[in-house]
């Protein structure tokens, strides 16, 4: 009768409560309830249990920007996960486990696995100084060129 379930008083007293383990086990059933599933599934299926489980944590908008790019398909059932940086990577190691039971639930297939590459993604360029300003204004107005000759403008040094 040696569970590992058993309570212990030792563990009361130190803080350590009988229902996290009783969670941990409910999701460990959980969890094997889909383990002989291996049912096919589509990138738009995938896209979109991926997205039902952005609704999901819709309160935590950084992980959500961090999961906003459905991940490719790739060798089978493994997913690869492009990020930008080392905190949206701990962000993704993090849920990994509630995101790939939600997926291998929700798609019926156990052997969905998430993979994670840091990518340093390229990003639009958004500090200018003064001249390149002037110049991507003038490729939306030719007349801003012809302003600043006819006023004599320059920049300040």
């Amino acid at each position: 009768m040696g569970s590992s379930f058993t309570p212990s008083i030792k563990d009361a007293l130190a803080g350590n409560a009988l229902e996290k383990k009783v969670n941990d086990q409910v999701q460990e059933t959980t969890y094997n309830e889909y383990a002989n599933f291996a049912d096919p599934y589509t990138l738009e299926q995938l896209t979109e249990k991926w997205n039902e489980f952005l609704e999901q944590i819709a309160d935590r908008p950084n992980l959500c920007s961090t999961l906003s790019t459905v991940p490719e398909l790739i060798e089978g059932n493994r997913l690869l996960l492009k990020v930008g940086n080392s905190v949206q990577e701990e962000d993704v190691r993090q849920i990994k486990p509630e995101l790939i039971l939600w997926l291998r639930k929700e798609l019926r297939n156990s052997e969905i696995e998430l993979i994670t590459r840091l990518e340093r993604l390229e990003t639009e360029r958004t500090h200018f100084n003064d001249s390149e300003k002037l110049q991507i204004l003038v490729q939306k107005n030719p007349n801003l060129n012809e302003l600043k000759q006819i006023f004599n403008l320059d920049f300040k040094d």
